[in-house]
């Protein structure tokens, strides 16, 4: 058992055999429900953990990769990712807690947050959790006062993250020269910078050209008030599409070996929640409401079901629930009909998948195309493993998180054990006889 403390073991690995696979374990879970209350489940792919982490060291190999927490904490991926040396990024008391107890070392604990609690950064002291980011003078005066062996990482603003949102968020580049002179005042370290681009940028060369220029910038700088830098967070933004990395992988590693070449000594780090967990997780969800809206297109209503017809369908789950991130902004992709539904491979029409509380704001996809669906059936929903899955924690609203259902395949098993990983969970055999 790894650990600060003992835990008892709550979740159980299926080991994928004699020809099953995820979809099997989905199936398998709809049939247990069948006379039940039909309610919402994850599946889990730990093999998928593996294959992305090999993605990772194969497209990128100079980043080492830190996971935000706030992405996923469900307790098996945070020891999968842990037994294969990943640092944490955290964001809570909690967070903290549950790196340390799967054994990763405070030293590869970053916390983020440019406004920390005074009990998280108490809680970094008597942890020893030293890596923390910054961005302003009242965060770097409270940080001296409370944790003066602090090595900060000083957060620098970018032209893609502020066309994102409207909130300042990181320093900018004459910001950085007075937090520098201050900690230097203050005898706090600095010992590196960290920036995030969005994976939304429509032009990453761009934007991570101009990020490590500021960062280059920063190290000078610091440099030159006596401050050695040695660490470069280039943030998340890592949806772990094929287009995308390769999109970050030709944008980012030139302009690295020019600004920070190897030789430099400067270790490189980034924050792949996404790429990591979202592949990872399948969310089930069922139809329990259904209801028919005529659209009028140029004020005209031509009765044509095809075009004008509208189905709107009321499911267990909602944007106060796993689809917590719609309201953050993030886009949910359209799900596919379980494989048993009379509807499969009918007509689609126009549809919109709304959560159960009738709120305005409870619309989880707009307009897709859809079979016609009954009360009843299953909806499948791909990629959901960046939506701050947690096994022991509320969603969005204190709303219970649904069950998360663990599977990996037999070669997947192997892969893991040879790379260290040892769950802490119980392991059972789903095969077909």
């Amino acid at each position: 058992m790894k650990g600060l403390v003992d835990r008892p073991v709550g979740y159980t690995v299926e080991l994928l055999g004699g020809g099953a696979n995820l979809d099997d374990v989905i199936d398998e879970r709809i049939c247990e429900q069948a006379l039940a209350e039909k309610s919402a489940f994850v599946v889990a792919d730990l093999g998928a953990l593996m294959r992305q982490h090999a993605r990772w060291k194969s497209a990128v190999p100079r980043l080492r990769p830190y996971f935000p927490l706030r992405c996923n904490r469900s307790p098996a991926v945070v020891e999968v990712l842990a037994a294969l040396g990943l640092g944490f990024v955290c964001a809570s008391k909690a967070e903290v807690n549950l790196a340390l107890e799967n054994g990763v070392a405070p030293d590869n604990i970053i916390l983020s947050g440019v406004c920390k609690q005074l009990a998280l950064i108490k809680a970094a002291v008597k942890h020893d959790v030293r890596h923390l980011v910054c961005d302003n003078e009242a965060e770097l005066a409270k940080i001296a006062r409370l944790h003066p062996r602090a090595k900060l990482l000083l957060l620098l603003n970018t032209e893609a993250q502020a066309a994102e949102t409207s909130l300042p968020l990181g320093a900018s580049l004459k910001s950085c020269r007075r937090l520098l002179e201050a900690a230097k005042v203050l005898d706090v370290r600095v010992v590196g910078v960290s920036f995030h681009v969005p994976a939304t940028c429509p032009d990453p060369q761009r934007a991570y050209g101009h990020a490590l220029a500021d960062a280059r910038c920063v190290f000078d700088m610091g440099a030159e008030l006596g401050f050695h830098l040695n660490i470069l967070d280039i943030g998340g933004g890592f949806t772990g599409s094929d287009f995308q990395l390769k999109q970050v992988e030709s944008a980012v590693l030139p302009l690295l070996d020019a600004y920070f070449p190897p030789l430099s000594g400067v270790h490189v780090t980034a924050q792949p929640g996404a790429f990591y967990a979202a592949s990872a997780f399948s969310l089930a969800v069922n139809v329990i409401g259904k209801e028919e809206a005529t659209r009028r297109w140029d004020g005209l209503a031509s009765g044509d079901k095809s075009e004008d017809t509208e189905f709107l369908y009321y499911m267990s789950e909602g944007v106060y629930g796993p689809f917590g991130g719609k309201l953050l902004g993030n886009a949910i992709a359209a799900p596919t009909v379980h494989k048993h539904a009379p509807c499969a491979g009918t007509a689609a029409y126009p549809s919109s998948l709304l959560g159960p509380t009738l709120d305005e704001l409870d619309v989880v996809v707009e307009r897709c195309l859809l079979p016609e669906l009954s009360v009843g059936d299953w909806l499948i929903f791909a990629n959901m493993g960046a939506c701050g899955l947690d096994d022991n924690a509320g969603g969005t609203c204190s709303s219970p998180q649904p069950p998360v259902y663990y599977a990996a395949a037999a070669s997947d098993w192997y892969e893991m054990q040879e790379a260290g990983v040892t769950l802490d969970g119980a392991i059972k055999t789903f095969s077909f006889v």
